[in-house]
């Protein structure tokens, strides 16, 4: 059976915003690893269309770039939207019974499938379907923004917590 993880990089005041800051580059390599040893990815609307900038090749990129994007690309997706009417490879539509679709999901594959959005992680946490939160906290204050938590704040109990490259805590935590 899968495990249902919601990771995302968070400010020490409990934002998440991938323009405001970003993974040093030993936090990339960590999460193209990740990435890499995923069962595949939940997404909601925005934040499948924030990642199909990897869909496609640039110019710019680094080796650990072109590292991400093939672990992304060759990961299986699914995106909850109602309003999205064509995806990228890879990619299936979830447009009704996200509850259902999930359980089947966990039910069928082994290791871990992330989710990515705190909107959706917040309609997951509410079916009581995360198995484990990693919070990825960075030294950074912003003051405001998109909260990690996008809703009520489900009791949590502390499993874990390491130190990636110089300044990033990664706080595991599993519904208490």
């Amino acid at each position: 059976m899968a495990k249902l993880v919601f990771g995302m990089n968070q400010s020490l005041d409990g934002y998440v915003d991938h323009m405001a800051f970003g993974p040093s580059p030993t936090l990339f390599r960590h999460f193209i690893e990740e990435a890499q040893g995923q069962a595949g990815s939940v997404y909601g609307r925005r934040m499948y269309e924030i990642m199909r900038y990897w869909d496609d090749d640039h110019p710019e990129w680094d080796a650990e770039r072109h590292a991400f994007a093939a672990a992304w690309r060759n990961q299986q997706k699914w995106v909850v939207s109602r309003s999205l009417k064509s995806l990228g490879p890879n990619a299936t539509l979830v447009e009704e019974d996200l509850e259902g679709t999930i359980r089947a999901l966990k039910a069928e594959r082994d290791g871990e499938i992330e989710v990515a959005g705190p909107d959706l992680a917040r309609s997951l946490t509410e079916l009581g379907l995360i198995d484990e939160y990693r919070i990825y906290l960075h030294p950074v204050v912003l003051g405001h923004g998109k909260p990690y938590f996008a809703g009520p704040r489900p009791p949590l109990r502390l499993m874990t917590h390491d130190r990636i490259g110089e300044d990033v805590l990664r706080l595991t935590y599993v519904p208490a």
